[in-house]
């Protein structure tokens, strides 16, 4: 089997190293990938946002299955395109990517098919908008979210009127976000941990793959704006099989159902993130592909035919039984670049990555970097991710940190605190689930 990975980043870099272990995979190409990836396969240089180019290259590099990393070519159909060419992918219809690509239709999509979220309102003018995050409906904290793609950055969980406000008028009459920032939804700010839960589905059958943390703040006790993420671990230790089954049947099961019933069947990865709330887990937002950076700790977890299910997947053929989860803990560190998530600077060279690799368990992906005169430069906000495996929790973040301790350049910054969350004892009452 010959698989195309789309994309250029950390996910896409888990994504090529998982499927190339797969013994049925005699090849990974990567479209346009980066440095971390070129060191073990072909990558090729395509614009991802024209489905045409994307579904040309499949057709010429002969590729069996195409797993899409980022959600932006979903949202502009290449998945459709590639269905109507017979050619397998794995992820979502145009439609089907409006799980994610609108925060306003995924809303209203979980009210209509009584799936637990926060309350809300959908707000497409600015006056509206102002007066539901008066305090009166929700209270404060009060959550102000764009309807749009807006990179990870386009949520504000205001604490007073004049934080709520001021994102109001930031993302809709200022366009912070663009045009993704036109309609807003204004929610209640939900309370509990954070998890995330990732499945895959053909649009009937639905397999679990596992569950993880994300940390989403720039600095550690979850502090500062928010970012696409500084690290995750995995699995989160707050989610039992029981609890995962719960989900899969409250959540996950009438997401799948729903959008079929509605004309928009989904097939490809469903990335649920859920708050465990006092009233149990509720539905914070949908991504229709892997998480970033979970997708570098999941990933290795993931024992079994991968890719064998991912095609199964995309053609319709799902059944569980062809992976399983590992019993291992991982843990992830972002290396970030000076001044992300604002104004990241880039072209600083990196060291130590040789030092780092060589960290018994340790995995090091790639995400904003390239190539420069020999030279391996930072190109991005989110520089690399280095992951630590080991049996427990605190053995991956262990040696997560001593392998990061040996990477430098010029502004690198990152949390001190990825994982403690895993290793703390946080009390949440299970019988609720």
């Amino acid at each position: 089997m010959k698989v195309l990975v789309l994309g250029s980043g950390g996910r896409e870099h888990a994504l090529t190293w998982r499927l190339s272990r797969d013994p049925e995979v005699t090849g990974v190409v990567a479209a346009p990938g980066n440095p971390g990836i070129a060191r073990a396969h072909r990558c090729l240089p395509l614009d991802l946002n024209t489905p045409a180019d994307v579904l040309g290259l499949a057709e010429r590099e002969r590729a069996d299955l195409t797993v899409v990393g980022p959600e932006a070519p979903l949202e502009r159909g290449v998945a459709d395109l590639f269905r109507a060419a017979g050619r397998a992918i794995v992820g979502p219809s145009r439609e089907g990517a409006a799980l994610e690509c609108s925060k306003a239709y995924a809303k209203a999509f979980m009210q209509r098919h009584d799936i637990p979220t926060a309350r809300f309102v959908i707000c497409d003018r600015v006056d509206d908008a102002l007066r539901a995050v008066g305090g009166r409906e929700f209270g404060f904290p009060v959550v102000v979210k764009a309807d749009g793609l807006a990179g990870g950055k386009g949520v504000t969980v205001a604490t007073d009127r004049a934080e709520a406000e001021a994102a109001v008028r930031a993302a809709m009459l200022d366009r912070q976000f663009g045009s993704a920032g036109a309609s807003l939804v204004i929610e209640e700010c939900l309370t509990g941990p954070e998890v995330s839960v990732f499945v895959l589905t053909d649009g009937r059958e639905i397999v679990p793959l596992s569950t993880a943390q994300d940390h989403k703040r720039i600095w550690d006790g979850d502090r500062g704006p928010n970012t696409g993420g500084m690290g995750a671990f995995a699995p989160s230790p707050l989610m039992a099989p029981q609890m995962i089954a719960d989900v899969i049947q409250r959540i996950a099961r009438p997401v799948v159902d729903g959008m079929r019933a509605d004309g928009r069947p989904y097939q490809g990865f469903l990335y649920i993130s859920l708050m465990l709330t006092p009233h149990g887990p509720k539905v914070i937002e949908f991504n229709v592909r892997f998480g970033d950076p979970e997708a570098q700790v999941v990933l290795p977890l993931v024992e079994g035919r991968l890719a064998q299910t991912l095609l199964d997947s995309a053609t319709g053929r799902l059944t569980a039984g062809q992976v399983s989860e590992s019993t291992d803990r991982l843990a992830g560190v972002v290396l970030a670049a000076r001044n992300y998530p604002a104004q990241p600077e880039t072209g600083h060279e990196i060291h130590g990555l040789d030092q780092a690799e060589a960290v018994p368990g340790v995995l090091v992906f790639h995400a904003g970097t390239r190539e420069t005169n020999g030279r391996l430069v930072t190109a991005g906000g989110r520089v690399l991710t280095v992951v630590g495996r080991a049996p427990t929790y605190e053995g991956a973040i262990a040696a997560a940190y001593d392998a990061a301790s040996k990477i430098e350049f010029e502004g690198m910054q990152y949390r001190k605190d990825i994982g403690q969350k895993a290793t703390n004892d946080l009390s949440i009452d299970r019988s609720i689930y």
